[in-house]
């Protein structure tokens, strides 16, 4: 999940070893079209990269700046419908990721199972080597406007960090109505080196660096779909 071609490394040898680990390091030109390649680890999650404000519920932040028409305007139209009467006084949104699905073009969506604990059991899903694919959930959020929803998925094979993900998909007031969102399409990469077992790691934040959900999974790659 969240394979990126990498096109800025052409410069990178076919089959180039690791000399400095800062470095991007390639694994082979085989890997996809480009190539799949390692990255240093990035810090998880930076903190203080963002300045929050004080937190305030749902009403305290609709009836502050009622001076200013055009923010009034912007808050009216992300709040929609929203009774901010009915809301409950807290701080803290709500997020529920409800349902993941992968989408691939010619097949039906394979839904993936969310488990309470969070740890998949076994192979979650197989991806066919060289396919177009996309991770479409569906969420939900109550009590309060969750700011700068986020996406992340960390992948590694044998050990080694292989592809991180980060999409931002944005901020929301709660509802009743779910919410779906898809992450731009990738392409999984293909020959004998790309085959095999990932491990992974796909977490939604928010802008406190707040986690709704992270999800522990190994998939694999193969030379075809898994036949059903």
């Amino acid at each position: 999940m969240g394979f990126v071609e990498k096109k800025d490394v052409d410069n990178c040898g076919a089959d180039s070893e690791v000399e400095d680990s800062d470095e991007v390091v390639c694994i082979s030109k085989n890997m996809s079209t480009t190539s799949l390649c390692v990255t240093e680890d990035d810090d998880e999650e930076v903190q203080g990269e963002i300045q929050i404000g004080p937190r305030r519920t749902l009403k305290e932040q609709y009836e502050a700046d009622k001076d200013d028409e055009s923010l009034m305007r912007w808050k009216a139209q992300l709040l929609g419908a929203v009774d901010i009467n009915s809301v409950a006084e807290t701080l803290d949104p709500e997020v529920k990721i409800l349902s993941l699905a992968i989408v691939s073009p010619g097949r039906e969506d394979l839904l993936l199972p969310i488990p309470d604990s969070g740890k998949v059991k076994g192979t979650w899903f197989t991806l066919k080597e060289g396919s177009r694919y996309a991770i479409k959930f569906t969420f939900q959020v109550g009590n309060n406007i969750v700011s700068g929803l986020k996406y992340t998925n960390t992948v590694w094979k044998t050990g080694l960090k292989v592809d991180k993900t980060k999409e931002m998909i944005g901020t929301f007031s709660p509802q009743q109505e779910l919410y779906t969102h898809e992450i731009p399409e990738d392409t999984t990469p293909s020959g004998i080196l790309a085959r095999g077992s990932y491990s992974a790691k796909t977490k939604f934040l928010d802008d406190d660096n707040k986690c709704y959900l992270e999800l522990n999974y190994t998939f694999d790659i193969r030379k075809d779909w898994q036949s059903s």
